[in-house]
């Protein structure tokens, strides 16, 4: 997820450290800001709500850990390119809102309430320049996901599971399928970039 976004935020951090600038974390998030719209998050990490382009941060609550499964795709999507496709397929698309519902799943943890309400807006324009993510998705359900979604513009896609068990299982049925390069499990919140 956000590769190069966080390689960025990273780069970031290590530069500061290596050049003893001692940059405050308002002028970090200001250049982050600059380099991309995720980079931001990158360096901050947890659970934020973007506004703006996505760069501008207004950190939320999380009342547990969340259990989750990325699976990279075996080929790759343009980001540009899904949003036109997007623009395409939703000429008049709403002003996105943060969901009541997702906020307070968020802030009790509650992974089921979580999966009801997680929503990705570029699914569908994914889904259109890749078709291949439709089994992937699939076979991440059929599980024991109880989410499965694009995760941004793709093409990886994410499963949120119930626990680190559940996470597991997913995660090898998915690498057996063949209908992705490999999966991986991940526990968020997770950190954002930092200097070890």
């Amino acid at each position: 997820m956000a590769g190069g976004s966080a390689d960025g935020a990273a780069a970031l951090v290590a530069c500061d450290a290596l050049w003893g600038t001692h940059a405050s974390r308002a002028e970090l998030l200001d250049i982050c800001a600059e380099l991309g719209s995720d980079v931001p998050f990158s360096l901050v990490g947890g659970a934020a709500l973007g506004t703006g382009r996505g760069e501008k941060l207004q950190p939320l609550e999380v009342g547990g850990t969340f259990h989750w499964v990325f699976a990279v795709a075996d080929g790759g999507l343009s980001t540009p390119a899904v949003y036109r496709e997007f623009d395409r397929l939703t000429p008049e698309a709403p002003v996105p809102e943060a969901s009541p519902a997702l906020l307070e799943a968020l802030r009790t943890g509650d992974a089921e309430a979580l999966a009801a309400t997680v929503t990705n807006d570029l699914q569908p324009a994914a889904l259109s320049l890749f078709p291949a993510l439709h089994d992937t998705l699939a076979t991440g359900t059929a599980a024991g996901a109880l989410a499965a979604l694009v995760s941004g513009s793709g093409p990886t896609t994410a499963f949120l599971t119930p626990d680190a068990p559940s996470a597991q299982k997913v995660a090898a049925a998915l690498t057996a399928s063949g209908t992705c390069r490999t999966a991986r499990v991940a526990t968020a919140p997770a950190q954002g970039a930092q200097q070890l």
